[in-house]
């Protein structure tokens, strides 16, 4: 596979000769080599149901050592009506269905039919399609977690039996390595470009949440079973074992959740031994940059190569320091978010700036019309964000989260729920080129990609998002996210807490927080201040709360009692950002930003749109005011900001190039309209752009 081709335009090639499996590699440090054999070997689901088996997050911290942080499961949290609330509703019933649907006619489950015998059909689709299925099952796995929904448990319990009836004795589970392909199983080349652990490690995750929705241990038995019958054995790094390369990251975060599930430590262990890498598979310099593993994790320097396999890289590597404390671990995930945060990430909270190799770019390197921004990108930067401040407790990591979840991850859906964005930039022109067939008759969303990882990761991640809301520790509760919403869990102490939300957030500043213990206890109430929030008032049972401050948590120590109330008021203030010099497309521009939601102009809003005027002829006034409105009946309910802008001649009236001392073109005063960005390409095809052009004082 080169390098540079996206995953999208993945194409099988490299033969590339296998290694020894009996050539000895050094003991990586801190990782112990492999003992258990087949009489070790875990017998699946000996270990499950366990009795807590409902009360995991959206990852189980609850006996991870070096989490700060413990996670509440989603189902202690109901997320009631306001912004979020409609989206989920959507996401069941129309998101969920409507991709179960996609993937029936586009032959994902007849991979599995075919090799029950029921089907004669060949195998469709690309070497990941596996994981499409198992991506979908957790996004329901989830939404089970919330309520129950009879009819979606059913139509997944059959695809379930479908798909663990095809396994092989020896625990080997994928469609796509079948028939003439078998040759080719675990092969060097065939790790670094098929997907079998990338597809394993989503069916353990789909299994697992599954498993915590229903009790069902049908899929998770069979996720067991390949990792200790098929992978344990033959694979790791004794020298009577093949060697393992991760090729797409994702198996080690999956390993890792196996271990908190079961409690069985050798996934932890296994997980390790891929986050180091193995010398013995033979890579190149470009591979070991594009797919984010091959080497130590703890040599990384900065963020590069294929995006979604680096942030799932990281989210394994942040895993792995949850469990095992390792220093270097800890020291390496830092500098790669400061490099993320310093160089990479984009205001919508997307990353991955070009389309070849779907990848990260130089430092500063973020273009805005050719950005990548896959929404897997950006999911994978926010799940990374939220292990992070499980291990830290630091907001920083939170406002990184926020950013990501309302912009570039709320954008990779359409409002009814049916079609979607693979990438997201930040400038659009419908007649501009495809790139990799994401534009179909101008769209940029589109209710199937052969290459379909996005729809389903959405999908899961709105089910789950109520377990990003709260955390716990020793000392007590962290508010995170705000929207309505009531959780009902308990302290570490066992005594139950219910916490209530009332806001009308994102679109207002006030938040109020109604906390109940069944009795009268002391702990400490974390509350979020988001770092846009520049002046803030916070009242506890209606008297001034002093020490709040941007981008960190206020904690509200004392003996509360039911009905205890914490009133928030953040800044709601639009404010017009500017970008660092180094990044030169967006020099002499602005993005507006209100509370959390980063604003982009569609041309559809702009009152000169039908006189032929494109958005490159407007410049706002960096001194203008900015007036916020809500619109209740525009794009499902959004606020819309208007500013004052000059609008001339655009860059197609001119030639191509002229004397400096040509006179600029008259310029006449207007408006500019802007609309939340995630709520772009909802109506049709039109022009788009975040960073707008301005004149100062």
């Amino acid at each position: 596979m080169k390098h540079r081709l996206s995953r999208r335009r993945f194409i099988a090639s490299a033969t590339v000769s296998m290694i020894p499996s009996a050539v000895a590699i050094a003991q990586p440090k801190g990782i112990s080599l492999f003992t258990m054999g087949t009489d070790e070997q875990s017998s699946e689901s000996q270990k499950l149901p366990k009795p807590d088996w409902k009360n995991a997050g959206v990852i189980d911290l609850s006996n991870s050592p070096h989490a700060k942080l413990k996670t509440v499961p989603v189902r202690a949290v109901v997320i009631q009506p306001g912004f979020w609330s409609q989206r989920r509703t959507t996401n069941l019933v129309a998101s969920i269905p409507s991709m179960h649907d996609e993937l029936l006619e586009h032959g994902r489950m007849d991979n599995y039919l075919r090799l029950k015998g029921k089907l004669s059909e060949p195998q469709k689709g690309p070497v990941y399609s596996d994981s499409d299925i198992y991506k979908w099952t957790e996004a329901v796995g989830f939404q089970l977690q919330i309520a129950d929904e009879p009819k979606l448990r059913a139509t997944t319990d059959a695809m379930i039996r479908d798909v663990v009836a095809v396994q092989e004795p020896n625990g080997y589970l994928n469609t796509y390595y079948n028939s003439d392909r078998k040759p080719l199983r675990m092969r060097y080349d065939t790790q670094t470009t098929g997907h079998e652990l990338y597809c394993i490690g989503h069916l353990l995750q789909g299994a697992i949440a599954y498993y915590r929705a229903t009790g069902d241990p049908t899929l998770l038995d069979a996720g067991i079973r390949f990792v200790d019958s098929f992978l344990i054995p033959d694979y790791g790094p004794r020298a009577n074992q093949k060697a393992i390369v991760a090729g797409h990251p994702e198996i080690e975060m999956a390993l890792i959740e196996l271990s908190r599930t079961t409690g069985d430590p050798k996934y932890i262990t296994l997980a390790g031994y891929i986050l180091h890498g193995d010398e013995r598979v033979p890579l190149k310099p470009e591979q070991i940059v594009y797919m984010y593993c091959g080497i130590p994790f703890t040599s990384r320097t900065k963020l590069e190569g294929h995006a979604v396999r680096a942030m799932y890289a990281c989210c394994g590597a942040t895993d792995y320091y949850l469990e095992t404390g390792d220093p270097a671990y800890w020291k390496t995930l830092n500098v790669l978010w400061n490099d993320l945060t310093a160089h990479q990430l984009y205001v919508n909270g997307g990353v991955g700036a070009r389309a070849e190799g779907e990848a990260f770019g130089d430092p500063y390197e973020l273009p805005n019309a050719q950005a990548y921004g896959e929404s897997c990108a950006a999911i994978g930067n926010m799940m990374w964000n939220w292990r992070m401040l499980a291990a830290s407790g630091d907001a920083k990591f939170t406002d990184v989260i926020e950013r990501a979840l309302y912009n570039g991850i709320n954008s990779g859906m359409s409002l009814d729920g049916r079609t979607y964005c693979y990438r997201n930039p930040l400038a659009f022109d419908p007649t501009g080129e495809s790139r990799d067939g994401d534009q179909v008759d101008g769209k940029i969303r589109n209710a199937w990609y052969d290459t379909t990882c996005c729809p389903p990761n959405l999908e899961r991640t709105f089910a789950s998002l109520s377990g990003y809301f709260y955390s716990t520790n020793d000392d007590g509760v962290f508010v995170h996210l705000y929207d309505n919403s009531e959780m009902n869990w308990h302290l570490h102490d066992g005594t139950a807490l219910r916490v209530q939300q009332k806001t009308n957030y994102p679109w207002d500043g006030e938040v109020k927080i109604t906390v109940s213990p069944a009795t009268p206890s002391d702990f400490v109430m974390y509350v979020r201040i988001p770092g846009w929030s520049t002046k803030n008032r916070v009242k506890m049972n209606g008297e001034e709360v002093a020490g709040a401050k941007p981008g960190e948590y206020l904690a509200i120590r004392r003996r509360w009692s039911k009905d205890d109330t914490i009133d928030l008021n953040f800044d709601m203030t639009t404010h017009l950002l500017k970008a660092n010099p180094a990044v030169t497309e967006d020099r002499g521009r602005v993005a507006f930003q209100r509370g959390p939601i980063v604003f982009c102009m569609e041309d559809l809003d702009q009152s000169e749109h039908d006189g032929g005027v494109n958005l490159a002829g407007y410049t706002v006034l960096e001194d203008g005011e900015t007036t916020a409105q809500f619109e209740p009946h525009l794009l499902d309910g959004i606020m819309v900001l208007t500013h004052p802008a000059t609008i001339s001649k655009t860059a197609t009236d001119t030639t191509l190039y002229f004397q400096s001392s040509t006179p600029k073109a008259p310029a006449s005063p207007t408006t500019v309209r802007l609309i939340p960005y995630y709520a772009w390409a909802n109506r049709k095809p039109a022009p788009m752009q975040v960073w707008i052009p301005y004149k100062d004082a």
